[in-house]
C-alpha cells in the first residue's frame, strides 16, 4: 500500500515538473512506464511490432494530452488507458486492413516491424497499387526528413538509416534509453505531422 502511495506521488511531481516547463520529467516518465505500458499492449495484440508501435503512440498522445491532464484518476490509469484504446483501435484498424487492402502509415513495412513510416522495398505480395503508394510515401518521408528539427532528424537517421538500437543511440547521443524512446516518438509524431493527411 506503501509502495503504491510513493508511486501516485512521483508521478504527480513527475507530471508537475513538465507542467512547469521541465521536458526531462517526461522522460523519466517514460522510462517508469514503457515496460509495464508495453507488456500491456502485447497482452492485447500478440504482436511485438504492433505492441511497440502501440506504446509509442500512447507516450506520444501522452505527452500531447499532459498540459489538459487534471488527475481525476491516477496518472498511471490515465496512461493505461491510453495505450488500451489505441490497442483496440490498432485490433480494429488491423481488422479493416485486412478486409480491405488499404495502406497506411501504420503498417509495419520494415523486416523488425518496429519503423512503421519507412521502407525502401514494398512487401512481397503486394498489388500495384499497394506497391505505389508505398514509394509514394518513401519518396514523401525522404522529403519531410530533413525539415524535422535537429535531434528528431539525428534520431530518426540513426535508428531508420543506420537501424540502431535503443541502447546503441543511447550510447552514441549519451542519453538514456528512456530519452531515446521518447525522443523517436515525438519524432515520428512531428514527421507525421510534416508528411500530412494524404498518407496518415
Amino acid at each position: 500500500m506503501a509502495s503504491k502511495a510513493k508511486e501516485i506521488a512521483l508521478d504527480k511531481m513527475l507530471v508537475a515538473r513538465f507542467k512547469n516547463g521541465d521536458q526531462a520529467a517526461f522522460d523519466d516518465i517514460v522510462s517508469r512506464y514503457w515496460d509495464r505500458i508495453f507488456s500491456r499492449v502485447l497482452q492485447l495484440l500478440k504482436n511485438r511490432q504492433d505492441a511497440e508501435e502501440v506504446t509509442q503512440d500512447a507516450f506520444v498522445r501522452a505527452h500531447r494530452g499532459l498540459d489538459k491532464f487534471r488527475g481525476d484518476s491516477s496518472f498511471s490509469t490515465w496512461l493505461f488507458q491510453i495505450a488500451t484504446n489505441l490497442a483496440h483501435n490498432k485490433y480494429w484498424y488491423w481488422w479493416r486492413r485486412k478486409r480491405d487492402a488499404s495502406f497506411s502509415l501504420d503498417q509495419s513495412i520494415s523486416h523488425e516491424g518496429d519503423i512503421t513510416l519507412v521502407d525502401i522495398l514494398p512487401a512481397e505480395g503486394e498489388d500495384p497499387g499497394q506497391v505505389t503508394a508505398t514509394l509514394e510515401l518513401v519518396d514523401r518521408v525522404s522529403e519531410c526528413l530533413p525539415e524535422l528539427n535537429e535531434k528528431h532528424y539525428e534520431i530518426l537517421t540513426l535508428r531508420i538509416v543506420q537501424s540502431m538500437t535503443y541502447e546503441e543511440i543511447a550510447q552514441h547521443l549519451e542519453i538514456s534509453i528512456g530519452t531515446v524512446k521518447s525522443r523517436i516518438a515525438r519524432a515520428r509524431e512531428s514527421l507525421r505531422e510534416k508528411i500530412g493527411s494524404d498518407f496518415a
